[in-house]
């Protein structure tokens, strides 16, 4: 590359820019996790933005507001919410459920929730139902859309800085390094950052559900029902999700791992039933006791 055609002042006003906007943002601790981040946005910022997001889906579709669907899906969202602790504090939660056969389910920031009916009929169980909810409640409660919005504002700052810099070079050879730039950050960076914040809501959907009383076991069938649901997936370093199959073992190390106790606690109190409590499929027949949260 040709000295000549490189200017480094734009560079190093970009990079100024770009540790104000680091530094600067406001730092944000995991509380299940311990995990360390920068965030771009503020809670207030997120939570407006979320039920502006939510209020936009609704008006857009047709909700459930009664039956045996709405009825698991209220159930759930209750059993979870009480178990997200000091992450969700000072959230609203609401959920919603939509008719359409889409196999999705999202929680916005601030509490907002929203499962379509599409995604039961994989599910086919409450535990498998409260694998999905405790993972899209945990993207939420740790606060990962604001954690992308700070990685996109730096990418798109170092990005504008190195575009300027090279604006006196050949048009070819500017879209050509831009081009070769662009693609290295989102293969790079963004999409591994994206897999990262899906593994770590896996991880902390397992805890609240554990917490609430379901089996952690339950995620690893549900997925396998989607990744039976969904072969035509590209392939993992194309995306911002881990493969199915990548997911799977990694939910069977946690359970082996980390959930031995609990799973232990879950198998005798399945010897209960004669106490009169409910038992879902993959519900376990008592709320695990608080402070079985410690090996969490």
């Amino acid at each position: 590359m040709n000295r000549r055609h490189i200017r480094w002042l734009p560079i190093v006003i970009a990079a100024l820019i770009f540790a104000w906007q680091y530094f600067g943002s406001e730092k944000f601790v995991n509380p299940e996790t311990g995990r360390k981040s920068h965030v771009g946005m503020s809670t207030q910022q997120e939570a407006a933005l979320g039920f502006q997001t939510y209020r936009q889906v609704l008006t857009q579709a047709r909700s459930i507001d009664a039956g045996p669907q709405f009825e698991m899906v209220r159930r759930v969202a209750g059993n979870l919410a009480s178990a997200t602790g000091t992450a969700a504090a000072g959230y609203d939660w609401q959920f919603s459920l939509i008719d359409d056969n889409q196999v999705n389910a999202f929680c916005l920031p601030g509490g907002k929730i929203v499962v379509y009916t599409g995604i039961i009929s994989v599910a086919q169980n409450e535990a498998a139902l409260a694998t999905v909810m405790g993972h899209e409640m945990a993207h939420a409660t740790s606060r990962h859309g604001a954690q992308r919005v700070l990685q996109q504002n730096l990418a798109q700052t170092a990005m504008t800085g190195i575009a300027v810099s090279l604006s006196d070079m050949d048009y070819n050879k500017q879209r050509a390094v831009m081009g070769a730039l662009g693609a290295g950050a989102q293969f790079g960076i963004l999409m591994p950052f994206g897999r990262q914040h899906e593994s770590e809501a896996d991880e902390i959907g397992l805890m609240y559900m554990a917490r609430a009383g379901y089996d952690p076991r339950e995620s690893i069938g549900f997925w396998k029902r989607m990744d039976e649901a969904s072969r035509s997936g590209p392939p993992e370093f194309l995306s911002t999700h881990p493969s199915h199959g990548t997911r799977i073992q990694q939910l069977e190390l946690l359970c082996r791992r980390r959930w031995r106790n609990i799973i232990a606690h879950a198998e005798a109190h399945k010897a209960v039933v004669a106490l009169g409590c409910r038992a879902e499929s993959g519900f376990l027949i008592q709320k695990i006791p608080r402070n079985f949260a410690a090996v969490l």
